[in-house]
């Protein structure tokens, strides 16, 4: 491994740094003036996946795992939201990948080429927590926009929660529904919920 070409390598990560400034597409048409980037949204989908995946009885690191490489694509293709997919051919996000991944170390591009793949299957009891943590964080992210003012998030809200399979997810989304936004920081203060 030590003589390995990394420049492969090098260049995905400065790839994936571009993700930290692509925006999440579908906000736009909710009115969101700057939403969420794919990153920020990668992040709390991670955190959730973990969650998931420790309440459902699966490996949240894992499902964190699979949660973190998700969007990587997006580095590519952009965020391209559902009305966009109606009109464009969705690039496969293992064709991607295996550009994304040419040239690196055989053995860390065939594990990422198998990440992609678990997620992509929806099969394991892993990728299935991801898929909801994707899900929740889009319903949990609507809540915060809609607690700002922007209405039209409610769609989305609703289309997340609807797309939910595991118990978990479906608690964990009926629960933020009942929350306000700025909860988490009244009980933290020991102030009564507002």
């Amino acid at each position: 491994m030590a003589d390995e070409d990394l420049s492969a390598v090098a260049h995905f990560l400065f790839e994936a740094g571009t993700l930290k400034n692509a925006r999440r597409t579908g906000w736009w048409m909710a009115g969101v003036r700057d939403p969420e980037s794919v990153a920020e949204h990668s992040w709390r989908t991670a955190l959730i996946a973990s969650v998931i995946a420790k309440l459902e009885g699966a490996d949240p690191a894992r499902a964190a795992f699979l949660a973190v490489w998700h969007d990587t694509q997006e580095a590519r293709t952009g965020d391209v939201n559902y009305l966009g997919k109606k009109y464009s051919t969705a690039a496969d996000p293992r064709d991607v990948t295996a550009d994304q991944t040419a040239g690196m170390p055989e053995v860390l591009a065939s594990a990422i080429h198998d990440l992609v793949e678990e997620y992509e299957a929806k099969e394991s009891p892993e990728a299935v927590c991801a898929r909801d943590a994707d899900k929740l964080e889009c319903l949990l992210q609507g809540i915060e926009y809609k607690a700002q003012g922007y209405e039209n998030a409610q769609r989305w809200i609703d289309n997340s929660r609807g797309r939910i399979v595991t118990d978990t997810a479906r608690r964990l989304a009926d629960e933020l529904l009942g929350q306000d936004s700025l909860d988490w920081l009244r009980a933290a203060l020991g102030e009564p919920r507002g």
